[in-house]
């Protein structure tokens, strides 16, 4: 792919960020990566915007954020999977040959529109109605599931949160929580056994742009500094059922990981340096690694990932941010030495039942 990252922002993360409107943090994170790429907005031929309605709180959010996004007279695309998905987009605009420099913006404001309440409205419709089912329920399956067909339990979820806040304590752009000790994340309180509160990646405020640009508009452009090169993308989506299969089959995020990889012209994951995975959970982490198997790279989630800052929407984005400034050598802390190849990972819907993957390299 001729796809660039050439500039990028992180809006720093908070529980709950209070002295701005939803529009005023999509603008200044907009504006920050503009800034960080050396472009000017009118240099910007379209805009992909990544949001949720339901999450933003207001019916067709794009009508009040599509301009604070930098998309007034400009060619306008919004995605509402997930922010990961939205550079998958972005990615294939610009692959298209017809646009050339692009932004993507993505936001999420848990503190504002809940993402427990918004889950459980979006069962209501289905077969599931009778159970009363939200996103912590269908969590609950998962770790029962995964749990029995990859045998580990919940003292080693314990394990693997733990492990997750130290790496996201070493993390400039994280939340930097105090790491907590096996003994609390053990003790406490069950959610939906036998996932506890602890297991549960701390939801966020926060915001990601990139500016993009197509490999012609580079070479027209010799000053612009390439961060990474986009070189694979891939997908995949299951049905709403949760039974085991479905559950523990992990076939989604196998088969995004390995479209990725095959689209990128590499053989598995081993061929990586690093890999940020979207672990909401510390069930989610154990599953994900299993399901990669041995193959794989040393430096797994070296942000801290979600427990680094969960910004829920835009989480799988903020990982190829951080992907990105890894391959930049801007990642500070954290900073995977020498690292040449990596991958983002996103997943969305009940129990991982969306994901995404995109492969990028050092340019």
């Amino acid at each position: 792919m001729d796809v660039f990252v050439i500039g990028q922002a992180i809006h720093p993360p908070a529980a709950r960020i209070a002295d701005k409107r939803l529009e005023e943090l999509v603008f200044d994170t907009a504006h920050a990566a503009l800034a960080d790429a050396g472009v000017r907005r009118t240099q910007i031929d379209h805009v992909t915007i990544a949001g949720s309605d339901e999450l933003d709180g207001r019916s067709i959010s794009s009508m009040l954020l599509a301009a604070p996004a930098g998309a007034q007279l400009r060619d306008e695309m919004k995605c509402t999977d997930s922010g990961l998905t939205g550079l998958c987009v972005e990615a294939m605009r610009l692959e298209s040959g017809i646009f050339e420099l692009g932004l993507l913006v993505s936001w999420c404001k848990p503190s504002t529109a809940p993402v427990e309440d918004v889950m459980r409205m979006r069962c209501e419709p289905f077969y599931t109605r009778p159970i009363g089912l939200n996103m912590t329920i269908t969590d609950g399956f998962f770790a029962q599931a995964v749990g029995a067909e990859y045998g580990f339990d919940e003292f080693g979820a314990d394990e693997a949160v733990q492990d997750s806040y130290r790496r996201a304590a070493q993390n400039p752009r994280g939340m930097r929580h105090t790491v907590p000790g096996v003994a609390a994340i053990a003790t406490s309180p069950y959610v939906a056994a036998p996932l506890r509160q602890a297991h549960q990646a701390p939801m966020t405020d926060g915001a990601v742009a990139m500016v993009v640009a197509s490999g012609a508009w580079l070479k027209r452009n010799s000053r612009a500094r390439p961060l990474a090169r986009v070189t694979g993308l891939g997908w995949r989506s299951e049905g709403y059922d949760l039974g085991r299969d479905r559950l523990a089959g992990l076939a989604s995020f196998r088969g995004a990981i390995a479209d990725s990889l095959d689209r990128a012209g590499l053989k598995d994951c081993s061929a990586l340096d690093l890999i940020e995975l979207d672990s909401q959970t510390g069930f989610h982490d154990l599953a994900y690694r299993a399901a990669l198997g041995e193959r794989t790279p040393e430096a797994i989630s070296p942000s801290g990932g979600a427990f680094a800052q969960n910004p829920y929407f835009c989480t799988g984005l903020v990982n190829a941010a951080e992907a990105v400034l890894q391959l930049s050598d801007q990642a500070g802390p954290v900073q995977v030495a020498g690292a040449r190849r990596a991958m983002a990972h996103g997943s969305h819907g009940f129990a991982q039942q969306g994901n995404v993957a995109v492969v990028l390299e050092r340019a």
